[in-house]
């Protein structure tokens, strides 16, 4: 490369110092740009946090009234099986002790028959003996009467 005229180097030399100059005011700029990127960021930052924050108790309202709804449910369903098994239970229950009131009436009555049985088997006895003794009385009154 040719050398430069003198003139040219201050020419130059003079648009880079008036570069140099302007830098400070660019660099002032820039700064108040990034205070502003700062403060402007600070602010999405906090606001993202009252978001997240407004969302995280907007969940757990949900959440909440979510399970209480399910455990009201699961209550219902409960207490409805219950009342099934109760129902079921008393209606086992009312034909196990119909099936034993039957089963007691039926052996109080064989036993009825057996008990009258034997009574009149024995009323029977005892009547054959009063008459058995009966006759004895009359044929010893006889013999004593000959006598």
């Amino acid at each position: 490369m040719p050398p430069q005229t003198l003139e040219k180097r201050v020419a130059r030399l003079e648009q880079r110092m008036t570069t140099l100059e302007q830098l400070p005011a660019r660099v002032d700029a820039l700064a108040l740009q990034i205070s502003q990127l700062r403060d402007e960021m600070h602010v999405e930052f906090s606001a993202v946090r009252d978001e997240v924050r407004a969302g995280d108790e907007r969940v757990i309202a949900t959440l909440r009234e979510e399970m209480h709804t399910e455990f009201s449910a699961i209550r219902s369903e409960i207490k409805t099986g219950d009342e099934r098994v109760v129902t079921t239970l008393r209606e086992d229950i009312a034909t196990v002790a119909r099936m034993l009131r039957d089963e007691l009436l039926g052996a109080i009555n064989a036993a009825k028959v057996e008990v009258m049985g034997q009574s009149r088997t024995l009323y029977e006895d005892m009547h054959a003996k009063f008459s058995i003794v009966e006759e004895g009385r009359q044929s010893r009154g006889k013999r004593r009467s000959r006598e």
